[in-house]
């Protein structure tokens, strides 16, 4: 088997996979843009392989193996580096609706105190 048409095939796999998390809602859109960015890419470049050994010559790298480590090892600090924003955001949420609760613990408690001293 051609590598060529298994790097598409793979390619469209990852793709096609990411496609039905977000369907069936066990990925959001909002994570999974960047999935879906580089699944299409590795879909571009495994149909128009010249472009990738373009690409990696005019970046200066000598082997195109060399050039899709450094592109993949680059995207995945990217994608890493907006999942920790991602799970600030969500830790700032859990830390406000803690907030949220504990006031409403407390107004609950004091209405019921000031329930027992009526009684």
């Amino acid at each position: 088997m051609n590598i060529k048409y298994l790097a598409i095939f793979l390619s469209s796999i990852i793709f096609l996979l990411i496609i039905e998390l977000i369907r069936k809602e066990k990925l959001t859109f909002k994570y999974a843009a960047g999935w879906l960015f580089v699944s299409l890419l590795s879909i571009v470049f495994s149909i128009f392989d010249q472009l990738l050994f373009s690409l990696a010559d005019f970046f200066g790298f000598e082997l195109a193996s060399n050039f899709i480590f450094f592109v993949l090892l680059a995207v995945f600090v990217f994608l890493s580096l907006l999942m920790t924003i991602f799970l600030c955001q969500q830790n700032n949420r859990n830390d406000s609706v803690a907030q949220k609760i504990g006031v409403l613990e407390y107004e609950i408690e004091k209405l019921k105190k000031e329930d027992k001293g009526n009684s």
